[in-house]
């Protein structure tokens, strides 16, 4: 199959085209780079924004299945300027199912079911309460009748692949840089939970089930964790780390746990990697200064787009 990554030279897109090259598939990349300032994978790459109608176009014309995971990400990054993250999550995606009749895979949001009690599936209602999950949520209602398959992902963790940018604004990543760096990690609440999963495991969930016939929504995650519980674990590989835990209230609207099962009856789908595993592979770049600036802002999207919105919005 030719297979169009649209966004492929981001987070989960380096670990897709990773795995892509170990197949039959003919891969090509489709990306703005607005995180990068180079694409050097051996991989065919196109440069080009999701909103160049006409130069996407041409590209959708060769292309058997396309994966998209071009988006803004993030409450943070899409509150920004909420008519740009409409434009870029939603409105493309409105014009890819006009326009291309072909397979897609498409990365959804659980935070598309906002704060609610209980373990949530696909048929649990949804009530976003951000731009974000506004968007990602209307983008799924423009592929209902189309050959599409959709992945709700829960919060991901862990090192994609060699190329693209590691991102420090998860909460598994981040509370590892904070424990190897600061030795001292401070919750707030703790109570909140997240469904987590490790970026690899997309991964694999997308190429896999490329090439098949299933289609509909479907939860993705390995296991909710409560914050607090997570940053316990965090310490079990920094002995020395300090963990202080506040009572004061804090209300978090991404507390929510959901249910995979679906994608385990009847995609046959496991994830493989757990969260010791992200935590190890974080660790070991800070300790052997492959991650030389934490700070760096491009490691995180709502601070690097802060930058580069005035330059989106002339595009």
């Amino acid at each position: 199959m030719n297979i169009l990554v649209v966004g492929g030279a981001g987070y989960i897109g380096g670990a897709v085209t990773d795995i892509l090259q170990t197949t039959n598939h003919n891969t090509r990349v489709y990306d703005s780079l607005l995180y990068e300032e180079s694409y050097r994978k051996p991989v065919e790459f196109i440069y080009g924004d999701v909103r160049d109608c006409e130069r996407l176009e041409k590209q959708l014309e060769w292309a058997d299945a396309v994966v998209w995971l071009a988006a803004l990400v993030g409450d943070g990054a899409c509150a920004i300027n909420p008519q740009l993250s409409i434009e870029i999550n939603q409105n493309t995606v409105r014009r890819l199912c006009e326009n291309y009749n072909g397979r897609i895979i498409f990365t959804s949001t659980c935070s598309v079911y906002g704060a609610q009690d209980g373990i949530l599936t696909e048929e649990s209602p949804t009530q976003p309460l951000s731009v974000y999950a506004a968007t990602k949520l209307a983008a799924e209602q423009h592929l209902q009748d189309k050959n599409a398959l959709i992945f709700r992902l829960g919060t991901l963790f862990g090192v994609s692949d060699l190329f693209a940018r590691l991102r420090l604004d998860l909460v598994v990543n981040v509370l590892t840089v904070r424990a190897a760096i600061e030795g001292e990690l401070t919750v707030f609440g703790g109570e909140q939970f997240r469904p987590l999963m490790h970026v690899k495991d997309v991964a694999r969930a997308i190429v896999d089930y490329i090439d098949t016939k299933y289609a509909g929504t479907y939860n993705l995650h390995r296991q909710n964790v409560r914050i607090v519980d997570l940053a316990y674990q965090v310490r079990n590989h920094f002995p020395d780390t300090v963990v202080t835990r506040t009572d004061i209230e804090f209300q978090d609207a991404r507390n929510y746990r959901v249910c995979s099962d679906k994608a385990r009856s009847q995609l046959g789908w496991r994830p493989t990697y757990s969260i010791d595993d992200g935590i190890i592979e974080i660790k070991e770049l800070i300790e052997t200064r492959r991650l030389k600036d934490v700070s760096n802002p491009r490691y995180a999207n709502q601070a690097f787009l802060k930058q580069r919105v005035p330059e989106l919005l002339h595009v």
